[in-house]
């Protein structure tokens, strides 16, 4: 105990005398450069002027000159490029005698007031989220961005209390309207940029909350008593000031309570920032006014005298100056004649030398000029912004209790866009198959009749951009009558304030702000791919109050991210992009869709080439595949998985026990374990679509080219097949002939198709349910797989769908929306096999469902234990699982990438598809091509290994990550 007393000293001891060893080599450097300065230095010091980076050299010079005359303290950069500016600081820096302090309002951000840079989310948003720790992440990443663009002072963030609605010059850039939600978040991100070495400026002292006028065009008046602002509106300031906060900027505005005289605002106060801010609230840091260039001041204040003012009253800073050289001679003028004390000037001085201290200007480096776009928007910038904007999302009203949506099956979903909709409708197309419609242009009443008829609808409130108000009475009307009919969603866009129209609704979500961000995230929220407790941060109405706001769940479903989110390497993973443009170029597929998705998150979902190699029709995230053989463990396992954990299958019986009719064939002994691992003797592969042709011709007995009594199954395009087709087919199954193997010893492995011409029978039997209806019924329509389904065009137009082969030999015709494969056609669309088709996002739920042990969206599938059963390794010199390939480890031609783990399960497909997922890296790996168009034989997509090189890059960029993601 004694020793962790005297280490606990020590330790103190240390820090302190660490401390004041600091503090004694900043008094020395800022006592060493006080010493140099006359008068006129000094007092230019405290200024700090605007400088706009992408403006012209005639304003560049007059910058320099007031560098070089007076030695001014400090800029202000207004809009501009990141570039230019870094290379107008180093000029600027390189002139002065004492280094440049320099400051940027960058409340949202470098997006606030340069070009091609992020802009994070207003205060208002990040007022909503209950995470404090986001908000100090953001202040860090934006004081990492100012030290690339050399800038020292953020002005922010802004403390104000925005008590006002009708606000306009503060509005969203408050936090709220409730002072501790103000200070904790403030307090956040203020921490966030100085603990990283950039100064914060709180604003506008005493606070410019609750004004209906704008400071920058005349003065406003904050007519409450000084109890009320006490207790108010200083409240963040002060609880700011005890924290630390490097600087407060006093406000424009006229408070009578704290100082009567006309028109004097609180900013040339000496009442307000001498008595109130420097002696009640005992502030001992930098005082900055706001830009004196604003009318509030410059109404009522000659240039010189504005200035002389501000510094009587106790500012140390002097912003955006009218005119500086006018300005510095007026202020020396009154240090002479004694209006101003010498004193005031030298202890301001002092402040601003001590602060470029502490944002290292005594060993202030040129600013590298190299990369800055790359180095400013790096991937994990755009991740937090992503976060930050998803975790605002705000569930206001919930009162049916739908969200998150859990059930998608047997309900008829609408979409409503009022404004321009951009990436919502596209979202919400991810989670499950919506018709979407446009206010613009349409009568509301028809609108009603349309809708109506919808399970759910999500009414999508936009930002115009316009200023005008979208919602008129009659649409209003509309939607309340609706609300009464279905279940109504209103997904809201814009400020708050403007919920208060939608107040009476049952479900009400708000995100703030219309951008790519909260468009993907709200829909995320609604289905449950993210939880939502973000809570509103302003009062609205009576019945929008303060703080509501519901938590909602997060339900296992796919959700959206970066790939620096799950800890990949986004840098890695775009150079897919150039093994899918060798595989288009080489003609190894005229298109292609990849996607990857890591711990629940899609982070890499792309669609490349065409439909055809005539680039008509571009493959877009919506186009459907015919994914061949991953049918058998996307279709046939999912069933059979089905029935095994309920017993009604037994994987170590004779198939005959479910199919008598293979008694006394050679089929009768077959083990369903060993048919599942390719190791029961099956022929791989038996073109019984031979037999239907009489060469050259189709066997008239067998087909017609229109559908007629007798002839339903549809082959192909304009051909037909007989209804006895199928029995015949079966015939042909259970008497095709076997593998031959030595006496008494197993059969090995080889890959076999005939295997799920069984099981497909077997299912079939049992469930005494055709397969498609079963699965369609109790995993796609569930699990809102809206592509995934046998039989395409019977649910899209041909248009959605890639073509295949241009069969020559059979179909003579361009396969298009049909199976591909031969005996699936066949059995009329419907096989074990082959004949699935899908999107990637689709196939990339089923594989996450599996890698979640068969629950997805809130819904049991399978029973815990059966997904690991049946993709485990089953037999030693055999890779696969129980229907299921895996990786084989050792082989270079192998089905996976050498690094996929053991654990990994998937399957491929002869149309060029794959699927994998990896338990151990919590993996999911979609390709999906038409390889095989125009011709089956082409096989460049296997011989160049491209889907193979691609999963290598996969698993490339999960150790990229961990080995460089500090260095980006």
């Amino acid at each position: 105990m004694i020793k962790k007393v005297f280490s606990a000293i020590l330790l103190i001891f240390s820090s302190l005398t660490l401390s004041f060893s600091q503090n004694q080599e900043q008094e020395k450097w800022v006592d060493s450069v006080f010493q140099r300065l006359n008068l006129e230095e000094k007092i230019a010091q405290l200024f700090m002027v605007p400088v706009y980076s992408g403006g012209n050299e005639q304003h560049f010079q007059v910058v320099e000159n007031l560098i070089k005359k007076y030695n001014i303290g400090g800029l202000i950069y207004m809009q501009g490029n990141p570039g230019n500016q870094i290379k107008l600081t180093n000029r600027f820096q390189r002139l002065a005698e004492v280094p440049l302090l320099i400051g940027m309002d960058m409340e949202w951000g470098p997006g606030m007031r340069l070009d091609s840079t992020i802009s994070f989310p207003r205060q208002m948003t990040l007022g909503a989220i209950k995470d404090d720790s986001l908000i100090y992440a953001m202040g860090a990443e934006i004081a990492r961005q100012m030290k690339i663009l050399g800038v020292h002072m953020n002005f922010a963030p802004v403390v104000d209390i925005n008590s006002n609605p009708n606000n306009p010059v503060i509005g969203t850039r408050s936090f709220g309207s409730n002072k501790k939600l103000v200070t904790e978040k403030a307090i956040a991100y203020m921490k966030g940029l100085q603990e990283n070495g950039v100064l914060a400026c709180i604003k506008h002292f005493p606070g410019h909350g609750d004004t209906s006028q704008d400071s920058h065009l005349t003065l406003p008046v904050v007519a409450h008593q000084k109890k009320r602002l006490d207790t108010l509106e200083i409240y963040p300031f002060q609880k700011l000031s005890y924290a630390g906060v490097a600087a407060i900027m006093t406000g424009h505005l006229h408070l009578p309570a704290l100082d009567p005289r006309k028109n004097t605002p609180a900013s040339l106060s000496e009442k307000v920032v001498q008595n109130v801010l420097r002696k009640e609230l005992k502030y001992e840091g930098l005082v900055i006014t706001d830009a004196l260039n604003m009318r509030a001041v410059a109404d009522h204040y000659q240039p010189g005298e504005t200035e002389i003012a501000a510094l009587i009253a106790g500012n140390d800073i002097l912003l955006f100056s009218e005119n500086v050289t006018e300005a510095i001679a007026a202020i020396k003028k009154a240090v002479k004649k004694g209006r101003i004390p010498q004193e005031r000037i030298n202890s301001s001085t002092k402040r601003v030398l001590r602060a470029k201290y502490k944002a290292g200007l005594h060993r202030w480096k040129t600013l590298n000029t190299d990369n800055v776009s790359l180095r400013l928007n790096r991937p994990e910038t755009t991740l937090l912004n992503h976060k930050l904007y998803e975790r605002s999302v705000t569930v206001v009203k919930d009162e049916e209790q739908i969200l998150p949506i859990t059930i998608l099956d047997n309900k008829n979903f609408a979409s409503l866009s009022i404004g321009a909709s951009g990436e919502f409708q596209k979202y919400l197309d991810k989670y499950v198959q919506f018709s979407h419609y446009e206010k613009a242009g349409r009568d509301e009443s028809l609108l009603y009749k349309q809708l109506r008829n919808y399970d759910v609808v999500v009414v999508g409130i936009f930002d115009d951009k316009k200023g005008s108000s979208l919602i008129t009475d009659a649409l209003l009307e509309m939607l309340k009558k609706l609300d009464k009919e279905t279940s109504l969603i209103i997904a809201h866009f814009d400020t708050p304030y403007m919920l208060k129209a939608f107040d009476g609704f049952n479900t009400l979500v708000t995100a703030y702000v219309d951008n790519q961000y909260t468009q993907q995230s709200v829909p995320s929220v609604l289905f449950g791919a993210v939880p939502a407790d973000a809570r509103i941060p302003v009062a609205v109405s009576n019945k929008i109050k303060y703080g509501q706001g519901i938590t909602t769940r997060a339900i296992g479903r796919l959700g959206y991210s970066m790939p620096e989110g799950v800890g990949m390497d986004s840098r890695i993973l775009n150079k897919i992009d150039d093994i899918a443009r060798e595989a288009i170029s080489e003609q190894a597929t005229p298109g292609l869709q990849v996607l990857v998705a890591k711990d629940g998150k899609i982070i890499f979902e792309k669609s490349y080439g065409y439909y055809t190699y005539d680039s008509i029709r571009p493959v877009d995230d919506y186009t459907i595949y015919d994914i061949a053989s991953v049918t058998k463990v996307l279709a046939t396992m999912q069933a059979f998985m089905f029935l095994e954990e309920r017993g009604y299958i037994d994987l170590d019986k004779k198939i005959s026990a479910y199919l008598p009719d293979l008694r006394g064939t050679n089929k009768e002994h077959m083990i369903l374990r060993d048919i599942l691992t390719h190791q029961a003797g099956l022929w791989p592969y038996l073109p019984f679509w031979k037999r239907t042709i009489e060469d050259p011709f189709l066997l008239s007995s067998l087909y017609k080219i229109y559908p007629e009594s007798g002839f339903q199954y549809q082959v192909s395009d304009g051909l037909f097949t007989s209804n006895v087709m199928q029995d015949t087919l079966w015939r042909w199954v259970k008497n095709s002939r076997i593998r031959d193997k030595m006496y008494r010893k197993p059969y090995d492995y080889k890959y076999s198709d005939m295997g799920y011409y069984l099981l497909q029978k077997l299912i079939e039997n049992v469930l005494n349910q055709p397969m498609d209806q079963f699965l369609q019924q109790n995993f796609y329509d569930p699990m809102g797989l809206t592509t995934m389904s046998y039989l395409p065009l019977c649910r899209f137009p041909l248009s959605r769908v890639a073509p295949t082969e241009r069969d020559n030999y059979f179909r003579n015709t361009l396969v298009y929306g049909m199976v591909h494969d031969q005996g699936a056609a066949l059995c009329g669309g419907v096989a074990g096999h082959a004949g699935l088709f899908s999107s990637a996002v689709d196939l990339a739920k089923m594989m996450q469902m599996h890698l979640q042990d068969g629950i997805y969206g809130g819904i049991r599938f399978f029973q815990p234990g059966t997904i690991e059963k049946f993709t485990e390794q089953q037999y030693h010199g055999n890779r696969r699982g129980l229907g299921w390939d895996k990786p084989e480890k050792g082989e270079p031609n192998g089905p996976t990438s050498e690094f996929a783990s053991g654990r990994t399960f998937g399957h491929t497909g002869f149309t060029g598809t794959a699927v994998w997922a990896d338990p151990e890296f919590n993996l999911i790996y979609v390709f999906l091509s038409n390889r095989i168009y125009p011709d089956a034989n082409n096989t460049k997509l296997i011989k160049s290994n491209i889907r193979t090189r691609i999963q290598d890059l996969i698993y490339e960029a999960m150790w990229s990550y961990k080995q460089h993601h500090d260095s980006y």
